[in-house]
């Protein structure tokens, strides 16, 4: 009883730090709203981090004793959505076809075949282990935004895209998550969450290496622009590589 206390204890803070990494992009999306344009944003983060979360509550739904994992992605959804759409609502023509196209394949077309397929053709621990195994490969996705955010870091010899709170909250996140899926001996959930620690790590260790107080001030102005550069956000550390969300000026 002791250890399925900690082990519910330690899921809801991964809970409250998941939720602060899903609602990292809000300053974006307040200056999207604020100028009416998503200027060089782009959409493919928030597209993938959607299909992500997709994933994981359907792992949580089906794996007994592991409702946190699908209640922070629940929390993920709703605000990947109201992302996406401001999205939509703000973005030129061109892009808004682009988005909405992507949504549609992504978002809605792929996971709904995939959980459908997995749900009605596998049974038991089968149906479990291949739901887990699609989330840790749509996680390990994320990586090459952390490995790419590391790479400008090295060679500009600067932190300035690379923020210290979203770090230390990603490490954070990755680190507890890492400790539920050890009590919880959950490998699909400890796996990505185990990167996204040592990632995690690193990024703090780079940042302490090449960190110049006078960088301060335009670090916290361009938050924002750290975010696409870092994982995404959810339990499985979060998204996405495929494209930077915003071009550094």
């Amino acid at each position: 009883m002791e250890e399925e206390s900690l082990i519910f204890i330690v899921g809801v803070i991964g809970n409250i730090m998941s939720g602060l990494v899903y609602l990292s992009p809000t300053k974006t999306f307040w200056r999207i709203v604020k100028h009416r344009s998503t200027e060089d944003f782009e959409s493919i983060p928030y597209v993938c981090t959607l299909l992500n979360a997709y994933f994981w509550i359907y792992y949580g739904l089906i794996k007994p004793n592991s409702l946190l994992v699908a209640t922070i992605n629940c929390f993920g959804i709703v605000a990947e959505t109201v992302y996406l759409t401001l999205f939509l609502i703000f973005a030129p023509p061109g892009l808004r076809a682009r988005t909405a196209t992507l949504v549609a394949i992504l978002d809605v077309g792929f996971p709904a075949a995939a959980i459908f397929l997995t749900h009605s053709m596998l049974h038991g621990y089968l149906r479990i282990n291949v739901a887990g195994l699609l989330c840790v490969v749509f996680s390990m996705i994320s990586y090459g935004s952390p490995l790419a955010a590391m790479k400008t870091v090295v060679r500009t010899k600067s932190v300035e895209y690379m923020p210290f709170l979203l770090s230390l909250i990603l490490f954070i996140n990755g680190g507890i998550w890492t400790f539920y899926a050890l009590l919880a001996k959950d490998y699909f959930v400890g796996v990505p969450n185990g990167i996204g620690f040592f990632l995690g790590t690193i990024q703090l260790l780079l940042y302490a290496m090449y960190w110049k107080p006078q960088k301060l001030k335009k670090m916290s102005d361009n938050l924002e622009e750290g975010w696409q550069h870092d994982q995404p956000p959810n339990n499985s550390s979060l998204i996405s590589s495929l494209l930077p969300e915003r071009s550094a000026d």
